[in-house]
């Protein structure tokens, strides 16, 4: 065994060698001056000798801390000790009325508790969560008084991410105000029954527009999607589009929810970028929602080495200002070893016993700590606060926060989960579950408050809500507070100056097709992006945002003309300078290009598609991604977008199951159709060619940004949509937009693009969607030419769009049964056709099946059901069965059905094309996919 020196550490040989890096320090500099520094470690040698390791450690850092005020390039420390990183003689100058705040708290706490627990009622009992707002209050209240900007503010107002189990906080205090009623706050949770309507859950700006601005409840993407507003923020800047200088983004979070990867995945950004308008506040109550976050460790600890590690400004609020003379008078450091050494369980417990129990538990530990507490009384002993609660300690960490340049800033505020709330609540781990007080715990609370509330009105059932004379001085305070601050929040607005449309002309370039060029619809949609950048008007609002597959969709051809952004610029030499596509990256560059980050590219998206209402600057984001890596990898990002109304573009390149051959089973995308399709405000489309893709572009900028005249097919539509566009790598020749182009067909979902070539024999109509539109084509002259059957061939433009339209007709039919039916468009378009129906897409049979049930005589399908595979395309449809031949089969089968061929016709087609076989699928052929005439 090894020795070991008096702190346990391993006692070390003078004259070993060292490792190049010991603890972050270089040790493999050169030494210019062997005397001096031998003077040095001969000095730290004598103070250790003469006053102690302790006196040594606190010299030790004090120069750490003088060479980082001298910029001395020192590696900062992972972790410092578990005090206040703030010391009580650089704390500011409070500058609030310390009376009239802590009676705005009381107030807003009785509130909010009691919205929840009346939520509780019977014939309702629809939840809610007390326990975290309790500890956070605080935290708010600060921010709410001093630091946070209104949207009247000159500067333009902060962003903030509310955590979104505090709700009823924010209502209560927004009850105070005048925002809110009592009856509204009585319809908590009661959106659809409450008279009136309710109060949504927990912050959703599509349930509440002008109320919330940013969903939050989604633990791990609050954080995430607040760092990319910030870096959207500087973007706006950067580009002369808005002076966002003075406005700040804060992100209320919970330690339990940093556990989340989405939490800590992209800090490294913020540092990186050095986004100083940026600042995290982490409610560290030391509980996640069954019990402690770590309760044999430390989270707070923790998370400071994550953050310092990442480049992050961390600031630690941990103890109240009772623990000030106590730490003054720590001569040896002991408490601070204690405090160091306790684990996070035990300071739970600690909150959930009394002072008698932590003077034998914690400072009973060390005799020198007893001796620091003899003179106190138990009562006192607990009533040494947490620094989360103490609105000195956080205002000073706020102020250092908004202050601090070149970083962005991480407050770890140490707190109490159901403070203030009772015995019952306080550090318990079934806090977070709990919804209602008991009548003891309602006058216990109410005294701790020193509520002017009788006995009497403490109903267990209603006990009431709590608002002071208007004229009072909280009230006053309160209200000016807040005027001075530009306003109140949250707040959402959605006022911008309507874009004008593109000019038809734009659309040109996709709408006379490719010629004898072999395109694909990734690149056609590339070639009208260009177009629409040269527009005077919506040019300057586009952000092409590109998770590191630029080259892969053809979008390297923007590097050079529009440039990526980067804060820093470009200051290194390129190596493809000289190429006409070169890399080129500048301070006001136009792409966000993410790397590989779907998740922050989804958190860039949003941020960029809510600029109309954050910022009152409407800018349209085109994420493109590879297909399988958007609404599989990314789809709770998406839902969040949703529900903060994000308008824009979402492009799944390289869509399709057997179009990205060679790639197999985690690239081929045969389901995200579907899966976009349970997001009710993603409109999805899957185009053939690209003169569809040209209206529906148009069409969908029309509907999220000017003045829109109405659907295709009549009837107001929302603006707060996602166009989900799918888009291929499979070139064929674009055939040029039919003379007499159904354009509401295409906007609405299906038209007819070929008609069956003949006049006699069995009919049939093939509905097809994306690539697999070439595919039918093919199949309509193989059931032609080998055996006499006349098929249509339709375009399915949204699959998706043809089924909400026709649920949203049954629904007006079955409430309204005195008017004459309405029929669903779907139904409308093939109840004069004849023949059987068959769908075919390159997704999985449950896309085309969407709109079966509303099919005249029904529909077969055909899908690329299944796990993808590594193949040529044509072994690919082969395999799925959804090739032209597969196609033919399948037609002539629905035709045996309804008695129109003979069954023995459908046998004789698969042994003739040997569909069963991989081997003879035909070598991959392109034909020309201009309808027949």
């Amino acid at each position: 065994m090894s020795a070991q020196q008096s702190d346990g550490d391993p006692a070390r040989d003078p004259g070993a060698p060292r490792a190049v890096i010991t603890d972050g320090l270089p040790s493999q500099l050169p030494d210019i001056d062997p005397d001096e520094t031998q003077e040095w470690i001969d000095s730290l040698d004598a103070v250790v000798g003469h006053a102690g390791r302790e006196r040594a450690r606190y010299l030790m850092l004090r120069l750490l801390q003088r060479s980082r005020e001298q910029q001395v390039g020192v590696p900062a420390l992972r972790s410092t000790d578990y005090i206040n990183t703030i010391p009580p003689e650089r704390e500011p100058w409070f500058p609030g009325d310390e009376h009239a705040e802590r009676r705005i708290r009381a107030y807003i706490r009785w509130n909010a508790a009691i919205m929840v627990h009346r939520a509780q009622r019977p014939g309702i009992g629809v939840g809610g969560h007390i326990s975290s707002y309790a500890s956070s209050a605080s935290l708010y209240e600060v921010g709410f008084n001093h630091f946070f900007r209104g949207k009247d503010h000159p500067g333009g107002g902060d962003q903030i991410w509310f955590q979104g189990h505090a709700s009823p906080g924010i209502y209560a205090r927004a009850f105070l105000e005048g925002r809110l009623s009592e009856d509204q706050l009585d319809g908590f949770r009661q959106e659809v029954s409450h008279p009136g309507g309710g109060l949504s859950s927990y912050p959703h700006p599509r349930l509440m527009p002008d109320f919330w601005e940013f969903p939050s409840v989604s633990m791990g993407l609050g954080p995430m999607n607040a760092i990319y507003q910030a870096r959207f923020n500087r973007y706006l800047h950067a580009r002369g589009i808005k002076d966002t200088s003075d406005q700040h983004v804060w992100a209320f979070l919970g330690d339990g929810e940093m556990d989340e990867p989405e939490s800590l995945g992209v800090i490294g950004l913020a540092a990186r970028e050095e986004l100083d308008n940026l600042t995290f506040v982490v409610n560290c109550n030391l509980q996640r929602l069954d019990g402690p976050v770590r309760g044999n460790g430390k989270v707070i600890q923790e998370l400071e080495s994550f953050f310092r590690g990442a480049g992050w400004n961390v600031i630690k609020v941990i103890w109240g200002r009772e623990w000030d003379p106590l730490l003054a008078g720590d001569r040896d450091g002991a408490l601070v070893n204690l405090m160091n050494s306790t684990p996070d369980g035990d300071y739970q417990t600690y909150k959930a016993e009394d002072g008698a129990f932590v003077r034998e538990h914690f400072f009973g530990r060390d005799p020198r700590t007893r001796k620091l507490v003899e003179g106190m009384s138990d009562k006192e002993i607990w009533n040494l606060s947490r620094g989360g609660h103490d609105y000195r300690k956080v205002y000073a960490a706020f102020k250092a926060a908004v202050e601090h340049k070149g970083q962005p800033t991480v407050i770890l505020a140490k707190t109490i989960k159901g403070w203030t709330l009772g015995s019952h609540f306080e550090g318990r781990n079934s806090t977070h579950q709990m919804k209602k007080l008991t009548a003891e715990d309602l006058a216990a609370f109410r005294d701790r408050l020193y509520l002017d509330i009788p006995d009497s009105a403490l109903d267990k059932t209603l006990p009431p809500y709590y608002r002071p004379a208007p004229g009072s001085d909280e009230m006053q305070y309160m209200l000016e507070r807040r005027r001075a601050l530009g306003g109140a929040v949250p707040r959402r607005r959605a006022e911008f100056k309507t874009l004008k449309a593109p000019e038809d002309k734009a659309l040109d370039v996709l709408r006379r097709g490719s010629g004898k060029q072999e395109v694909a619809t990734t690149m056609a949609f590339v070639r009208l992006l260009k177009e629409l950048l040269k527009d005077d008007e919506i040019g300057p609002r586009l952000v092409p945002i590109i998770p590191d597959e630029a080259r892969t969709f053809g979008l390297d051809s923007l590097f050079s003309s529009h440039k990526i952004y980067n804060p820093g610029g470009q200051r290194y030499t390129s190596v493809d300078r000289e190429l006409m596509l070169a890399y080129k990256e500048s301070e006001s560059g136009v792409i966000l290009h993410e790397g590989i980050n779907e998740a922050g590219s989804t958190a860039s998206f949003t941020a960029v598609g809510t600029s109309y209402s954050t910022h009152g600057e409407p800018m349209i984001p085109i994420y493109i991604f590879y297909s399988m890596f958007g609404f599989q990898r990314t789809g709770d990002g998406f839902w969040a977008a949703a529900d903060q109304l994000t308008r824009g573009f979402v492009l799944g390149a390289t869509a399709g199951r057997t179009t990205l051959n060679g790639e197999g089973l985690q690239h081929e995308d045969g389901h995200s159709l579907l899966l976009a399709h349970t997001n009710p405000a993603v409109v999805s489309y899957d185009p053939a060619f690209s003169f569809e893709l040209a209206h529906i572009t148009r069409d969908a900028l029309v509907r999220m940004y000017a003045d829109d005249p109405g659907g295709p097919l009549g009837g107001h539509r929302s603006p707060d949509v996602m166009y989900y566009l799918t888009v291929y790598n499979e070139p064929f020749s674009q055939p040029a937009e039919p003379e007499g182009l159904d354009v509401q067909g295409v906007l609405a979902g299906m038209y007819r693009y070929a008609e069956g070539p003949l006049t006699e024999g069995p009919k049939a109509q093939v509905l097809a969607s994306g690539v697999a539109v070439p595919w039918a084509l093919r199949a309509q002259e193989l059931l032609a030419q080998d055996w006499g059957v006349s098929a249509d061939v339709w375009s399915v433009t949204s699959w998706g769009e043809l089924r909400r339209q026709a649920d949203a007709v049954t629904e007006h039919n079955l409430l309204h049964p005195e008017e004459e039916p309405q029929t669903p468009y779907v139904t409308q378009r093939l109840q004069e056709t004849f023949g059987p129906v068959v769908a075919v897409s390159d997704w999985m049979r449950a896309v085309p099946d969407l709109i079966a049930p509303y099919v005249p005589g029904g529909l077969t399908s055909l899908g690329t059901d299944g796990f993808g595979l590594s193949d040529t395309r044509p072994a690919l449809r082969r395999h799925f069965h959804v090739d032209a031949e597969s196609i033919v089969v399948r037609t002539l089968a629905s035709l045996a059905d309804e008695g129109q061929v003979e069954r023995s016709t459908v046998r004789e087609a698969v042994e003739k094309y040997r569909v069963r076989d991989v081997q003879a699928a035909p070598a991959e052929e392109r034909s020309d996919p201009s309808p027949a005439t």
